[in-house]
């Protein structure tokens, strides 16, 4: 049964960090493409990121760039998105999602792209 896992949001102030862990299961991450989205209240889900996992090809949402690093671990078949200098603008939940097998990657992400979600992580980014 495949299985997302997201794990590591929580309440922190502007200007500090968080790292999110989607752990898979029920599938190899080689052959997908992952992504992290989020969905603020009200809001549209948007797309912050997709990693490739074959060639590790890697994409940004603008206004992340610079401040989230996506990265994974194979041996533990986890993705990371490490998020520093958070703002307020980035509290929702983050989502992660696995493109199986993966897709030529385009962006913006296409949420109906990916086959499996998770659960949602709570991000809370206030003073």
């Amino acid at each position: 049964q495949v299985q997302l896992v997201e794990s590591g949001g929580g309440l922190v102030q502007p200007g500090e960090s968080l790292r999110l862990s989607c752990a898979a299961s029920g599938f190899t991450l080689d052959y997908s493409a992952i992504g992290w989205f989020r969905q603020a209240p009200g809001k549209e889900r948007e797309g912050l990121s997709i990693i490739s996992i074959s060639n590790d090809d890697k994409f940004y949402k603008d206004s992340v760039k610079g401040r989230f690093t996506v990265s994974r671990d194979g041996a533990k078949n986890r993705v990371y998105l490490q998020m520093n200098n958070l703002k307020p603008e980035d509290t929702g939940t983050y989502y992660c999602a696995a493109d199986v097998p993966p897709r030529a990657l385009t962006w913006p992400p296409a949420p109906d792209d990916y086959d499996y979600w998770g659960h949602g992580t709570q991000v809370t980014v206030s003073s």
